[in-house]
């Protein structure tokens, strides 16, 4: 065993941080840029809601924006696993 650490997470800042979790999981950056998007539209719609209340405004707002973000997620799933078994490459020996 190698008592050195490999790598202290300790010592990474939230950029470094940031952009090691957008190149492990690609999908989840787009989950969060779906879920601003879905925020900051919800923001501009507030104003013309007409006769609906706010509290069912919001609840539609939120399940909008969690559907954002699972339907991105769900994706990139989809997408990592048909790479992993559909569309491996042989290995040429």
């Amino acid at each position: 065993m190698n008592p050195e650490k490999v790598f202290e997470y300790s010592d990474e800042s939230q950029a470094e941080r940031f952009a090691r979790k957008s190149k492990d999981s690609p999908f989840m950056i787009i989950g969060i840029l779906g879920l601003i998007g879905v925020c900051g539209y919800g923001a501009y719609q507030f104003k013309n809601r007409g006769k609906m209340s706010t509290s069912v405004f919001l609840m539609q707002l939120r399940v909008a924006a969690q559907g954002t973000v699972v339907a991105a997620l769900t994706v990139g799933i989809g997408y990592s696993m048909a790479q992993r078994y559909l569309f491996k490459e042989e290995k040429k020996q």
